[in-house]
């Protein structure tokens, strides 16, 4: 029997090959030479091998590259200085099917130092040139070692992780839109994510922000605690010693001995105030935020408190007849509570509230149009948490922070 072709797809049905024979032909004008049927693959099964949704997600996605200019001007894009500095991620080595390895030391992330000291549109280029220099790394390895080395393998590091400053609206923003611009566009891409050293209160915000996710997305991120002795053999089982830090259970040290690798991982940082500039942070709409729930639905607005003592804000209507509405708080532990009982909102101006709530803690304003058979319902609403500006341990922090995740349930 002849030996398989590193290039030859496997392990996929005569209805599926059809489909990706004819996905190619449909958009043959325009694939670049690397697109190969494993590149194809991936946007058919983003989409359960419909080749007329895939055909969408793809030239959407083309499009996106292009208006990011990241296959011209990107690649030889020069990161402003704090990016270069303070960005926190690297890579020691590769996994043993030869998939680059991505290590990011997410505490040092220092979103608020960031985003007082250059534009979200910067943050965001950093992360999509990082992303797009270990694909064309995993090209690469896949010559040598096949299809499985085009898939990434990712540790996250939440050492020392806090949730108040992705309570802080700009910074939530920055995280929900690099989240939708992954799964547009970079589908499938993932072979195992690693979320180590998970404090139970990243709970929250991972319940929050994997309503963000594709389910293939989810299935391939494990998370665990802060006891090395649970996460080591797990993350060893896909990665060789010799490839990963000693900090992780490997046995690589940077030039400087240390078991980190910071030389080679940068671990970020808190950014100095000499590089902060005027007007950087994108000033909060005014404006409410209006969705349609269609009948039968329910759709829920999800705010984070991350601190014992704070105030949620809000003003909610409907524009007209009216809708069910109530407020509901879950903790770390996934415990839910009602904090305001289900009531009827009717049409007209909006309906104001203050109340004190307590985190740790995801507070979700829920609109029910479960009774509603005929009619579509359209809500608006303004929803915020303040933390007590004294408790707030990073200088000229607002006083407002929220969460602007809105999402059906």
């Amino acid at each position: 029997m002849a030996p398989v072709s590193k290039n030859e797809v496997v392990g996929i049905d005569d209805d599926q090959r059809f489909a990706l024979m004819k996905f190619r032909r449909s958009v043959k004008d325009v694939l670049k030479p690397e697109h190969n049927d494993h590149f194809l693959l991936r946007w058919l099964r983003a989409r359960q091998w419909d080749p007329e949704a895939a055909e969408k997600m793809l030239r959407d996605s083309m499009k996106w590259r292009e208006k990011w200019e990241l296959d011209t001007t990107l690649q030889s894009w020069q990161p402003p200085e704090v990016l270069q500095k303070y960005f926190p991620s690297g890579s020691t080595g590769f996994d043993k099917e030869g998939s680059p390895i991505i290590i990011v030391p997410f505490v040092g992330l220092d979103v608020w130092g960031m985003l007082h000291s250059l534009s979200r549109t910067d943050v965001i280029r950093m992360v999509l040139k990082t992303l797009e220099g270990y694909l064309a790394t995993a090209r690469e390895q896949a010559i040598t070692h096949g299809p499985a080395a085009l898939k990434m393998t990712v540790i996250f590091d939440l050492e020392g992780f806090n949730i108040r400053q992705y309570a802080w609206k700009p910074a939530a923003e920055m995280v929900f839109t690099l989240l939708q611009i992954y799964e547009a566009n970079y589908p499938e891409i993932l072979k195992t994510c690693f979320i180590v050293n998970a404090p139970k209160v990243f709970s929250l915000a991972f319940s929050v922000i994997k309503k963000f996710m594709h389910e293939y997305t989810i299935s391939k991120i494990r998370i665990y605690g802060t006891d090395p002795k649970k996460w080591q053999s797990q993350v060893l089982n896909i990665i060789d010693k010799d490839q990963l830090p000693v900090h992780y259970g490997g046995s690589v040290l940077d030039d400087n001995d240390d078991p980190r690798c910071s030389l080679i991982v940068r671990p970020g940082g808190k950014v100095p105030k000499s590089y902060y500039l005027k007007n950087c942070v994108p000033e909060d709409k005014k404006d409410y935020t209006r969705v349609t729930i269609k009948t039968g639905e329910k759709h829920a607005v999800d705010l984070l408190c991350p601190d014992a003592e704070s105030v949620l804000k809000w003003e909610v209507g409907v524009d007209s007849h009216d809708i069910k509405f109530a407020i509901k708080r879950r903790d770390a532990d996934g415990n839910e509570s009602l904090v305001v009982p289900p009531r009827k909102l009717l049409a007209g101006p909006a309906d104001v509230g203050v109340m004190p709530v307590t985190g740790p803690a995801t507070y979700s304003i829920v609109f029910d149009n479960k009774n509603a058979f005929l009619r579509n319902k359209k809500v608006f609403y303004d929803a915020v948490i303040t933390v007590p500006a004294q408790d707030l341990n990073i200088n000229d922090m607002p006083d407002e922070v929220t969460d602007p995740v809105a999402s059906c349930s």
